[in-house]
């Protein structure tokens, strides 16, 4: 099936501003609470959002074979389970309903009323039900930086660094949309020059700049993905803020890894960009150091050149941009890390997320987390308003965003956007 849904030249008869990350091209998929308190699953055009939902009850997917109620769920897990075919022909179809050449909706004053949103009229949701959540740790800058922080250079990486993507499994039940607020964690930490440790609040709290892949039903028990049909599995991604305490784990980790240091909360950007949309956008991974294993080789351009910037914010001061990076840095790509995940015949789900880990680039202002963008905190960021961070304040905001662009069309993922409050304090 074509993915007309992509032609540059589609105009839309909803007003898109010049650098929106939405235009007709995006055509992402979220979940959003309506002004009538309805929870339905949706896209966006510009500023406009769309009841799909409202939408399949009006007729506009006739000609598509979906169930009635697909789109009349709190989450996108059983339309993402329906396939790669679906997802593409329910695009394809919203971009002919929205293009500017087509009046069926466009001249249909009572249907729009019922479809169309302004922004300020919904509150998103978490767009996907999520079972099961990996993170890697792919990027060779980040693991060479933090290596040589916490080893030394010439052991930066450790021995299986270069022949798996590394990874772990997180916990889903923290996992957030953009504008919830967190709070600082609590938890085991053992001071410098100390023999035992300390209960207490988190004093070194991070971001973690990522990106996440959703999955859709993929394979059996005992039944491994090939790589060469990874992409076949993939919905979209999203921006991922995988927040971490990095004294709580410095005393964890271990001898089994992150614990309390990650699972306090981790948030995504609300809308899934389809892996049809970011097609363009696709580039070369970096040149492997080492022979990889058969089952980690791959054929064609698999990574992807996403622009993304970290900035933070002070409770009342302009924000300050900390970090410009790009997807394109992994040196683990997205089929890479599926293949391997299933090898063992791991079973993979409709709405699992699978973190990038951290995306830090080759030089200084690209590192993706505030450890090493301050060297440990021996380096400072200034902010707009004078003070200085080591790490992340309380009443600090952080919000990470992200884009594509070629040929004059823009293809991003909005914002991913959240508060560090003080630690809980039951009222």
């Amino acid at each position: 099936m074509p993915l007309s849904a992509n032609n540059p030249d589609r105009k839309s008869w909803l007003h898109v501003d010049k650098n929106s990350d939405f235009p007709i091209q995006n055509i992402p998929f979220g979940v959003f609470l309506t002004r009538d308190d309805i929870i339905t699953i949706g896209t966006r055009i510009g500023d406009t959002a769309i009841d799909l939902g409202a939408l399949h009850q009006l007729g506009y997917f006739a000609e598509i074979p979906l169930t009635d109620d697909i789109f009349l769920q709190d989450t996108l897990n059983d339309f993402i389970a329906d396939g790669r075919k679906t997802w593409r022909a329910v695009r394809n179809r919203i971009a002919k309903i929205f293009d500017a050449e087509n009046n069926e909706l466009k001249n249909n004053k009572h249907h729009k009323e019922i479809v169309l949103f302004r922004l300020d009229e919904i509150e998103m949701q978490l767009p996907v039900h999520i079972g099961d959540y990996t993170d890697f740790y792919s990027s060779i800058e980040h693991a060479t930086n933090v290596g040589t922080m916490f080893r030394d250079p010439d052991n930066a990486l450790l021995p299986n660094w270069l022949h798996i993507p590394v990874g772990y499994h997180g916990r889903s039940s923290s996992i957030i949309p953009s504008g919830i607020p967190i709070h600082r964690p609590q938890g085991q930490t053992l001071p410098a020059d100390a023999t035992e440790p300390v209960f207490g609040p988190s004093k070194l709290v991070d971001f973690e700049l990522e990106m996440a892949f959703i999955t859709t039903d993929a394979n059996d028990l005992g039944e491994p993905i090939p790589i060469t049909e990874a992409e076949e599995y993939i919905f979209g991604l999203v921006l991922l803020n995988d927040w971490s305490s990095r004294d709580i784990q410095k005393w964890e980790y271990v001898p089994l890894g992150p614990f309390l240091a990650k699972n306090f909360a981790t948030s995504i950007s609300p809308w899934i960009v389809t892996l049809d949309a970011l097609e363009p956008y696709k580039v070369e991974s970096p040149k492997p150091i080492k022979p990889q294993l058969k089952y980690l080789q791959y054929k064609g351009k698999k990574s992807y050149d996403i622009n993304l910037e970290v900035a933070i914010q002070p409770k009342g001061a302009k924000e300050a941009v900390v970090s410009k990076s790009n997807f394109k840095y992994m040196y683990w790509n997205m089929v890479q890390q599926l293949a391997h995940h299933t090898v063992n015949g791991c079973p993979v789900n409709s709405g699992d997320m699978m973190g990038s880990g951290t995306i830090s680039g080759p030089t200084p202002d690209s590192y993706g987390s505030m450890l090493e963008l301050t060297w440990k905190g021996e380096k400072p960021l200034k902010m707009k308003d004078g003070s200085e961070r080591k790490f992340i304040n309380d009443n600090d905001t952080v919000i990470m965003r992200g884009y594509c662009e070629k040929d004059g069309t823009r293809i991003g993922f909005g914002e991913v956007s959240n508060k560090l409050l003080p630690v809980y304090s039951k009222k």
